[in-house]
Parts: structure tokens; sequence; C-alpha cells
């Protein structure tokens, strides 16, 4: 689904990505770990073109996205997003929130396609009937009509990542979703994720939980300096690490 090929990226004469280069897979859930600062969450924010490449390609079910002739917004429409802060509209809803994205898309396609099958009223009703159906899921269709900063952390957390859901994507990303949360909100995040898991949803995990990764992930990534230090499934990575700095990393955080 995603190839790097050789990516780079700068900022100004500070390089961050050193030449990454890695596969995912349709149904993979790739952990990405490693030491603040060895460019993690640039890595992600670059697999949409939150941050442009300085050099290489990401190739996105076949389109090199990295490409700046290729409309980004396009192929985002593929790719979810869940951020460390939630990044919610304060002054919208939670339904609203939800919903905001699908009509959006919506309707700007029937504009290109000069009317299409449904009205702007049937695209609204529809984004809110599945809203409600996401927010069912995770038990939080009571707050439909509350603003953000009446939610706790791992609520907030919850209703962006079906935010994102609500796209349908083919992947998402998530850039250390639990590491603004309380301890004790951590788990109802993690356990939604699972679910994902199980359902095969895609997923590149930026994350400082080592249990999850190690439960859910079917691959690891170590970053280091820009690069890919080592890689494997769980238990190879986390039981027989081979790399000098992966495993004096995990000697601190196990």
């Amino acid at each position: 689904m995603i190839e790097v090929v050789n990516l780079k990226k700068s900022f100004g004469d500070v390089s961050v990505l050193n030449g990454i280069n890695i596969t995912i897979n349709k149904g993979d859930i790739v952990a990405v770990i490693g030491p603040s600062g060895s460019g993690k969450s640039t890595f992600l924010r670059c697999l949409n073109c939150m941050e442009d490449p300085t050099e290489g390609s990401i190739i996105f079910n076949g389109v090199d996205i990295a490409d700046m002739n290729v409309d980004i917004n396009v192929h985002r429409r593929h790719i979810g997003m869940v951020f460390q802060h939630f990044n919610l509209f304060n002054n919208k809803t939670v339904l609203e929130n939800i919903m905001l994205a699908p009509v959006y898309v919506a309707c700007k396609d029937m504009k290109k396609n000069k009317g299409g099958k449904l009205t702007k009223k049937q695209i609204k009703e529809n984004a809110k009937k599945q809203a409600m159906q996401l927010l069912k899921r995770i038990g939080l269709e009571d707050k439909a009509d509350v603003y953000p900063s009446t939610l706790s952390g791992g609520q907030k957390q919850r209703v962006a990542i079906v935010r994102a859901l609500a796209m349908n994507p083919d992947v998402i990303l998530f850039d250390e979703p639990t590491s603004a949360l309380d301890p004790e909100m951590v788990g109802e995040v993690l356990e939604l994720m699972r679910e994902l898991a199980k359902e095969g949803m895609t997923m590149v995990i930026v994350t400082h939980e080592m249990g999850f990764a190690r439960e859910v992930a079917n691959r690891v990534l170590f970053i280091d300096d820009g690069r890919i230090k080592e890689e494997g499934n769980p238990e190879e990575f986390f039981g027989n690490p081979k790399d000098p700095r992966l495993i004096d990393f995990l000697a601190k955080v196990l």
C-alpha cells in the first residue's frame, strides 16, 4: 500500500530524516519507536505530505504522492491522521467534527460532477447517520451535541479516531495517540485501536507504549538519527534486539 524510497527531510541545515526505506502492506500494523528527536513524527507527517519530503518517493496505492505535480488532497482522503493533541475543532460539536470532512469532500465532488446523485441535504443526512453510528461504537452517542472542551482526554482521542474512520481510509497514521493522556485514560484509546487492528485496518503508529507495540503490531521499527536502525516482528524485535542503540534504548524503557 505504501512504499517509501530514500526518504529524506531537512529543515534548513538540520537533517531530520536521512534515507528511510520501507514497504507497508495492506493490513500491517507498524509501530514506530525511538528516542525523542529521532525523526519519528516527521516520518509519519511525511507519509501524508503534511511535511514535504526534501528527497525521495512515497508511493501510495501506486502514486508517488511526494511528486509536487500530484494533487495530494485527492490521496489524503484515503489516509486518516490521529494527532497527539486531538486537533478537534473546539467551535464545532462532536457530531460536527466527525461530519465535517465527509460532507466537504462529497459536496466538492458533487460540484465537480455538476450535480451528482445526492443533494447537499442528503449528503449531510448520510454523514450524520454514519457519525452517529461511529459515536455509538465508542459509547459516546450521548456526547454528539456537546463541544470538545467538555470531554475527557480519552474521549477526545476516541472521537478523533472515529473522525478519521468517517472518511473510510485505507490507512490511519497515529502520532503518539496516548502521550497527552492521563494514564487511566490510555487503556480506552488503546482498546479502540486493538479493535481496529482485529478488523484489518492498516495502521502506522508512533508510540511510547512498548506493551501495546509488542502485543498489537505485526512489525516494529526503531528510528534513531533519522534512520531505521532495526525492524522486525515484535517477538524478535523485543526478545533478541541486535542494534546496539536499540539494546540501550530498550534497557531504559522496558
